[in-house]
């Protein structure tokens, strides 16, 4: 009674804690907040002079005094300080008024990750304000997200590339029977970009022009009219500024080794499922959701080397966030039908 009144008056909220973007969904509202993963920080009194869109602005922009971070990593947190300061800035931006109570928060977290992990995430959305803290798996926020019918008793299979993680999951009766999940997304595809460039070009780029790269003209599927861009960066040789001309071919060899690795773990999945969900797989497909699926080709490919049918789903930036969402405005429903089921996800008590 008592968590029905507080979910009555407090602005609950599903959070994408993503390791490029972290999107934040508040019950009854949809998802009201979409920022950068980043934090610029002094170098000195490790003191927070931006979040967000301001801080990722700065990549690669600061003075020797000033550093511009990404407190996760793959997923996971890298700077469990800074990551606390981030969730409470957009815990404080969401509420547009001050609340007088703590929020319910459910976040999305990878498969894969260790308990203690998950210790450090649920901790700092606590310290940040939290009432109530749930973890829900990304490959599952991402299906519920999606809308793919998970309650029943059918293989649903959900490949979310984000920017840290790829998660892969086959999932049937609310639950998910085969998961994966590897360090290969969205930023080892901006790194081989780069290190295309220093082997072929001799050019040192930063992490924003291979994602603006990646994204202008990254394709993992002959096009049917190949694009060029020009990019500028410093020479390593002479330390002067340089432009090249590079095509989406190139882009495209750059980007096979971590693309293949992604392949691997999807394959590698199918053929842990068991036969019976695997038959529902040759009609049903998988869907696609995360920003790396947006890469030119992506489904092509898949579609090619798994001979299954693929299937992007409507907003794949947002499947996380979304699920996490769903599960919030349902919460109360599902503790009274499945309490053991809701107990399995909360961590911390009320406060």
């Amino acid at each position: 009674m008592f968590d029905y009144l507080f979910s009555l008056f407090s602005n609950d909220m599903g959070i994408d804690l993503g390791t490029a973007n972290t999107l934040v969904y508040v019950k009854n509202h949809g998802i009201v907040l979409r920022e950068p993963s980043v934090v610029a920080i002094d170098r000195e009194t490790r003191r927070v002079l931006a979040i967000g869109a301001e801080a990722k602005r700065m990549l690669g922009r600061t003075p020797a005094s000033i550093i511009a971070v990404r407190p996760l990593r793959n997923g996971v947190i890298a700077d469990f300080e800074v990551t606390q300061e981030m969730i409470k800035y957009f815990i404080r931006k969401v509420h547009n008024r001050r609340s007088l109570l703590h929020p319910r928060i459910v976040i999305g977290i990878p498969s894969g990750i260790t308990e203690v992990e998950r210790r450090a995430v649920q901790e700092s959305a606590e310290q940040a304000g939290a009432r109530e803290v749930y973890l829900i798996e990304e490959p599952m926020a991402a299906a519920i997200g999606a809308d793919m019918p998970i309650s029943e008793a059918h293989a649903n299979m959900i490949v979310d590339v984000g920017g840290g993680t790829t998660e892969v999951a086959v999932i049937s009766l609310g639950g998910m029977v085969v998961s994966k999940s590897i360090d290969i997304a969205g930023d080892e595809m901006d790194e081989a970009i780069m290190q295309h460039f220093r082997r072929k070009y001799n050019l040192l780029i930063g992490e924003t022009t291979a994602e603006d790269v990646k994204i202008q003209i990254g394709s993992v599927f002959p096009l049917k009219e190949e694009k060029t861009m020009e990019v500028k960066g410093r020479d390593q040789a002479t330390g002067l500024p340089k432009t090249v001309l590079i095509t989406s071919e190139e882009v495209r060899q750059a980007l096979m080794e971590p693309v293949q690795l992604i392949l691997d773990v999807i394959k590698n999945t199918l053929e842990e499922t068991p036969a019976e969900l695997a038959a529902d797989l040759v009609d049903r497909g998988m869907v696609l959701a995360g920003g790396g699926t947006l890469l030119r080709g992506l489904p092509d490919l898949i579609r090619q080397e798994t001979e299954l049918p693929v299937h992007r789903s409507a907003d794949p930036l947002s499947c996380v966030a979304l699920g996490a969402g769903k599960f919030l405005e349902e919460l109360d429903q599902i503790r009274l039908r499945r309490p053991d089921f809701v107990t399995s996800y909360r961590f911390g008590s009320s406060r």
